[in-house]
């Protein structure tokens, strides 16, 4: 008898991650069906992780998007996100496609590439949601908050209301900006996440996206949609359903959310 090794004999799935994150891979790990495995590449650069032409006629992906993207090339995979929600919104309408446009022939004509903003919008259509109440990190600034609601009302859907989650009294003091370097990442807790989402959520929204791969939430996925009667959507849940897709694996998973089991 063999034990089970996370072989991706069904899907290999890639995703570029944040360079110093732990959150992407443990969600997607947890929510993996059987006989797919994920793969990460690491970025370090600033956001959007590929650069508009001054022209606008493309984007120029960062050398760590390129590094990987050359190292994901040799792997046969099946799908590969983008997977940095700020990469998307701040790189703004049109962005997902060029960048996609760019990536596509140096990974090969064998993967399907996407990106975390493709996936949410793929998602929140899937699950007929039209007027998102739109969840935001906290390290997100005014800017980047701002440019998440611009981003989804270009590409068609009215948020019905946002949040920025508020971390709690020991992080509300530091600046966004400072809040993951001093070590909140490591210790995000998802029980408040759940109560001010239950909260806040209003009675027009028909869905919750949040938003942000780094952002500890899937485990209270289920849990909100229980109690709010309506989908909820994740980042990470979103590009590892849409991946699944891409890869034509269409394995229903339980226990996170309603969009893994459409």
């Amino acid at each position: 008898m063999t034990a089970r090794d996370n072989w991706g004999w069904r899907a290999r799935i890639g995703m570029f991650i944040v360079g110093g994150e732990v959150v992407p891979e443990a969600e997607w790990w947890a929510m993996a069906p059987a006989g797919v495995s994920i793969h990460a590449a690491r970025v370090t650069a600033r956001a959007p992780w590929a650069r508009w032409r001054e022209d606008r006629s493309g984007v120029e992906p960062e050398d760590d998007l390129l590094r990987g993207a050359r190292q994901f090339a040799a792997m046969r995979l099946a799908a590969v996100t983008v997977g940095h929600s700020s990469s998307s919104i701040l790189g703004g309408k049109e962005w997902d496609a060029a960048t996609v446009a760019s990536l596509s022939p140096v990974i090969g004509a064998g993967t399907v590439v996407t990106t975390n903003g493709l996936d949410t919008q793929a998602a929140l259509k899937a699950c007929d949601v039209k007027r998102p109440f739109l969840v935001l990190p906290p390290w997100f600034n005014d800017d980047t908050v701002a440019a998440g609601l611009r981003y989804y009302a270009d590409h068609g859907l009215a948020t019905s209301g946002h949040l920025r989650y508020d971390p709690g009294r020991k992080w509300r003091d530091l600046p966004p900006a400072e809040l993951v370097g001093q070590g909140m990442g490591l210790e995000q807790e998802v029980e408040p996440l759940f109560a001010q989402i239950r909260a806040a959520c209003p009675a027009e929204a028909d869905g919750v996206l949040i938003a942000g791969t780094g952002f500890r939430c899937v485990a209270i996925l289920d849990a909100l949609e229980q109690d709010l009667k309506r989908p909820v959507i994740s980042a990470n849940q979103a590009s590892l359903w849409h991946c699944l897709r891409l890869a034509g694996v269409r394995t229903t998973v339980d226990g996170y959310g309603s969009l893994l089991r459409l």
